[in-house]
């Protein structure tokens, strides 16, 4: 296997509602939902640096395409990391998500390791840490 991820997919429970908050609160590019042609085929993307593509599709499609049973989401399963280039757009990023409906889980803060970052779930309890680390700053 290659080291690289070229899409992500989030299990959401309300796809319209998901997408709103990703298109329209955060502003993330996307083409809106496509798919709906097929039965349980409705997703969205949307593109992120580097080739990643950030996907949405209903937990219930996901379920249905596995074979697995839908379970609740665990917020501390994994964090989806959103790293940005100086503390001012940290607090930005957090504001913006706190306008697009998220919950702050904690307010942007001094990290251990000399950074600043804060957590805002989305409206279906996925986590987001928007952090500053003056080691590793994005490329763009």
């Amino acid at each position: 296997m290659k080291p690289r991820l070229s899409v992500l997919t989030l299990g959401v429970a309300d796809l319209e509602r998901a997408l709103a908050f990703y298109r329209d609160g955060l502003g993330l590019p996307t083409q809106g939902i496509v798919g709906r042609e097929f039965d349980h085929g409705a997703v969205a993307f949307f593109d992120l640096a580097g080739g990643v593509r950030l996907a949405i599709w209903a937990q219930a499609d996901i379920a249905h395409d596995t074979g697995l049973a839908p379970t609740p989401p665990s917020p501390t399963a994994f964090t989806l990391g959103h790293n940005v280039s100086s503390r001012d757009e940290v607090a930005a990023v957090i504001a913006q998500a706190r306008r697009a409906g998220a919950e702050i889980v904690k307010e942007p803060q001094d990290t251990f390791y000399g950074g600043y970052a804060g957590y805002f779930r989305d409206p279906d309890g996925h986590l987001w840490e928007v952090v500053w680390n003056p080691d590793a700053l994005p490329d763009d």
